[in-house]
């Protein structure tokens, strides 16, 4: 084999290797993790962040992997996935399944070198998005509320890792990401209503785009505002914030709600990508604003 087609080859397999583990959600997940962390630890341990950025890469990558497993045969209907490794037949099946394994028990032990509770809640996690969340996304637009429990684990899991206990923070913390991840992944389900069709996913509440899922979306983004700022009232133990940025944080729910409202209005996929985008932009922002706000009042 020349080096050049060696090059080709090892570029496929790391392509191959990020796209099983979804790379780019994996990170954005433990991205959540790490901010959870930073809001509940008093004092920063380098240790501890390294482990649970790796021990989180691991959980969230197997979870990708094994849902990529089961998902193949509908993966190869539709355009978005169809040339993920399993389906394309670039990866088998049991090579998918050895790296979930792989990433699971690595996972669960990185995890419990932080505490045993860290473990429990990624355990749980992975659980849930592969045995439940998964078999049901061909089944009911419910599956959409129960993928949304893993989905809101990572950001508590970061302050459980950095407090050992699990409390109102921490609760908090969890029904935030919960109830934003209806709109954010309503609006992909909107825009890419066609092409999920092809595999038999029903994503949208009403298993329509029609007015009835268009304010179902609005009225969860006005629930994730209204938690995203209920720390600043005082009522969530060591979880604060302060004025200024409540307002701030305020301000950008409003953002996203507005694009919330636009769907509504136009109804059309453009519309929904543009609050897709915008939901993605919103959590990243708020949860540094909230960092920000705990390290420099």
């Amino acid at each position: 084999m020349s080096s050049t087609q060696q090059s080709v080859k090892t570029h496929s397999i790391i392509s191959d290797f990020k796209e099983i583990t979804k790379m780019r959600l994996s990170i954005s997940v433990v991205f959540s993790s790490l901010t959870g962390y930073l809001l509940g630890v008093d004092t920063v341990d380098l240790k501890t962040l390294v482990l649970l950025a790796f021990g989180g890469y691991f959980m969230v990558g197997a979870s990708n992997a094994y849902n990529q497993i089961i998902e193949k045969d509908l993966d190869i209907l539709m355009d978005r996935t169809k040339d993920r490794p399993v389906p394309a037949g670039r990866m088998s099946v049991n090579t998918a399944f050895t790296i979930a394994t792989i990433f699971t028990l690595l996972g669960l032990i990185v995890l419990y070198t932080i505490n045993p509770k860290t473990a429990m809640f990624g355990a749980i996690s992975i659980f849930i998005y592969t045995c439940l969340y998964t078999p049901l996304k061909t089944k009911t637009p419910l599956s959409v509320f129960v993928g949304a429990i893993p989905g809101a684990i990572p950001f508590m899991l970061g302050w459980v890792a950095a407090t050992n206990s699990f409390g109102i923070e921490p609760g908090v913390l969890f029904m935030w990401q919960f109830f934003w991840q209806f709109p954010h992944f309503w609006a992909i389900g909107w825009f890419l209503f066609d092409d999920y069709k092809k595999g038999g996913f029903f994503m949208l509440p009403t298993g329509k785009r029609d007015k009835g899922t268009a304010v179902q979306i609005i009225i969860y983004t006005v629930w994730t505002i209204i938690i995203s700022i209920i720390p600043a009232i005082g009522f969530t133990g060591k979880l604060f914030l302060s004025p200024i940025a409540a307002v701030i944080v305020f301000l950008f729910g409003l953002v996203m709600l507005y694009y919330a409202i636009l769907l509504f209005k136009k109804m059309t996929a453009i519309a929904a990508k543009q609050l897709m985008l915008a939901s993605v932009s919103y959590i990243t922002l708020i949860q540094i604003i909230y960092v920000l706000d705990k390290f420099l009042r």
